[in-house]
């Protein structure tokens, strides 16, 4: 299973930045990250907590745990409607109800008309 550091180095690699410009980045010392690599080594929460800092579109349970994708995929936002569009879609759809309520009372009366004549 690969460790946090590993996962780390790849995405400094995937950045295009070296070693030192990450360690510079999320303000640790020169050298940390090779360090934490080369001796295996955990990475603490603080470095993590700097990291997702930094780069907000980094994926936090990808850093911590490898599952998922490198990188937050943007999602479409839900679109919000004006108070006019709110309203208009409301009145429609009580028109739309009243008027299927009014057919159910014209369709019930021409039934009971046409019963009448029997």
């Amino acid at each position: 299973m690969s460790k946090t550091v590993h996962r780390i180095i790849e995405l400094i690699s995937e950045l295009k930045l070296s070693a030192r410009q990450f360690d510079i980045s999320i303000g640790t010392a020169n050298g940390y990250i090779l360090r934490m690599q080369k001796n295996n080594a955990s990475v603490g929460s603080d470095v993590i907590e700097r990291i997702v800092k930094e780069y907000p579109q980094v994926n936090l349970v990808w850093l911590i745990t490898g599952k998922g994708e490198m990188f937050i995929t943007e999602q479409e936002s839900p679109k919000i409607r004006s108070a006019q569009e709110i309203e208009s879609y409301i009145d429609n759809r009580l028109k739309s109800k009243w008027s299927d309520e009014k057919k159910a009372l014209l369709d019930e009366i021409l039934k009971e008309i046409e019963d009448s004549k029997k």
